[in-house]
């Protein structure tokens, strides 16, 4: 069984190993030496833990809507669609409805195929 003092330096250094790949928890849990199991673990067990991850998650977030934004001043088009996709749906750029079902209910695609008619 692992010591605590042993468990938290782990810790302590997948949050930094964590910061530096911008939350890929794969290349964070080989730089400190413990599985990814373990790493999620943590998570579901410790809730300071899974608030610092969940923080370093929210800035590799941030990083990649500056990016975003920039390509949208440079007016790369491609850019400018995922962004009106994503957050103009409001305002209706959209390419298809979406409906979400909140109440448990579900639904299916009945393929109608025209039967045979007799005698033809």
């Amino acid at each position: 069984m692992r010591r605590p003092k042993a468990t938290a330096g782990n810790k302590k250094r997948m949050i930094q190993a964590l910061e530096k790949s911008l939350g890929i928890v794969t290349t964070a849990a080989k730089l400190v030496g413990i599985e990814r199991t373990t790493h999620y673990l943590w998570m579901n067990t410790d809730p300071v833990y899974k608030q610092q991850v969940e923080e370093i998650n929210d800035i590799a977030l941030d990083l990649s809507e500056s990016k975003l934004h920039s390509q949208i001043m440079k007016e790369n088009i491609v850019a400018i669609i995922f962004h009106l996709k994503t957050k103009g749906k409001g305002r209706g750029y959209v390419e298809r409805t979406e409906i979400k079902h909140e109440t448990g209910v579900e639904s299916s695609i009945i393929e109608w195929t025209p039967a045979k008619i007799e005698n033809e």
